[in-house]
């Protein structure tokens, strides 16, 4: 049974899927650690949606992006920032936390350095192998910097780089294959290959699966998580060929239902993929789209043994099939490499830190 809350954490993080989804695998071990847990993110980003579920006080405020490129917004976004640091700073003095962990994201700089103004103590954590600009900006006044990546500390400040890895939801390692197989309509006792498209969708990957699916589906049941308005509705009733835009309570289901998993390379994803030691292609974001730090993740799972990598500029019908084909064969090498990997406790470890600055 959990203690009485005596504690309190704002967290914050948001933009995408994967500035908030670490921060939810922290919310159970920070309550049983007997902390009152606030969130602060955008008025209406994918963090609020995500949030609601958990119970816990959310709040909005004011977020301007922070580009590297020209935009109109550039000259008005400024202003939002100024307006959103405002009003972190009174929401900081209302709920008065022991201190702040965030996950990144543009939301997350007038958190942080509001914090850091009012000497409230903060730590940020960084999932991607190079720091993202939103945290650049949060790390100078930061207590610990925990990373993903062994190569990140090479980056970081020797007194603050603490290497973590990811939180990773528990639940996720909880699921049913037959539960999974029941979701999808999967009958026969075939393979199951899952497709991870990220949140917003991967269009090269989807449409390459799509193409290969008579050269697959002889071979392998198929689950295809497409993202938001990417499914294709002349293959609803393909036979072996589930999609879904965007999975929620079931993605653990799912989990444990697939054999092999083809995926982008987004931090979380990745580490999910470790955690549940899945065999795996990533077919990462070129820098034509990205700042190249999917690239950079896939290389150094590929490199540590955990995963397959294709480039995206060079993915095709033929090469998929082949490499699929390829890691279905040797599954056992890479689920025996992650297994030996020393980051799957990280929702614990990070507990412990953010405990320790604390004291």
């Amino acid at each position: 049974m959990s203690e009485k809350p005596d504690k309190k954490i704002v967290l914050t993080g948001g933009g995408s899927a994967g500035h908030v989804t670490p921060n939810i695998a922290l919310i159970p071990a920070l309550k049983n650690a007997g902390f009152e847990i606030y969130y602060i993110g955008s008025y209406n980003g994918i963090e609020k949606k995500l949030i609601e579920d958990y119970n816990i006080p959310y709040f909005g405020i004011a977020t301007g992006k922070l580009r590297r490129y020209f935009d109109p917004k550039n000259f008005t976004d400024p202003f939002r920032v100024l307006k959103g640091f405002s009003e972190a700073s009174k929401l900081l003095r209302r709920i008065q936390p022991d201190i702040v962990f965030s996950k990144g994201g543009y939301v997350s700089v007038p958190v942080v350095r509001a914090a850091g103004l009012l000497k409230i103590p903060y730590i940020v954590h960084e999932s991607d192998m190079t720091p993202g600009l939103a945290n650049k900006l949060s790390m100078a006044g930061a207590r610990k910097i925990c990373c993903n990546f062994p190569e990140t500390l090479r980056s970081l400040p020797a007194d603050k780089a603490v290497l973590t890895g990811t939180p990773i939801r528990e639940e996720l390692g909880m699921g049913s294959r037959e539960a999974g197989k029941a979701l999808c309509g999967f009958e026969d006792d075939k393979p199951v290959l899952m497709i991870i498209g990220g949140s917003l969708g991967a269009q090269s990957v989807n449409e390459t699966v799509r193409y290969a699916l008579p050269r697959l589906l002889p071979h392998f049941n198929i689950v295809h998580i497409c993202g938001k308005e990417k499914m294709d509705n002349l293959k609803l009733t393909v036979p072996g060929y589930k999609q879904f835009e965007y999975v929620k309570n079931e993605l653990k289901d799912i989990f444990a239902m697939a054999d092999i998993v083809v995926s982008r390379a987004g931090a979380n994803s990745i580490c999910e993929l470790l955690a549940l030691k899945k065999p795996n292609i990533l077919i990462p974001l070129s820098t034509k789209s990205s700042r190249g730090d999917q690239m950079l993740n896939a290389r150094s799972f590929e490199q540590q043994g955990f995963s397959m990598v294709i480039d995206n500029d060079e993915l095709d019908e033929d090469i998929l099939v082949e490499t699929i084909a390829d890691l279905y064969s040797n599954r056992e090498k890479y689920a025996e490499a992650m297994s030996k990997s020393n980051l799957h406790s990280a929702t614990n470890t990070i507990v412990q830190i953010i405990l320790d600055e604390i004291k």
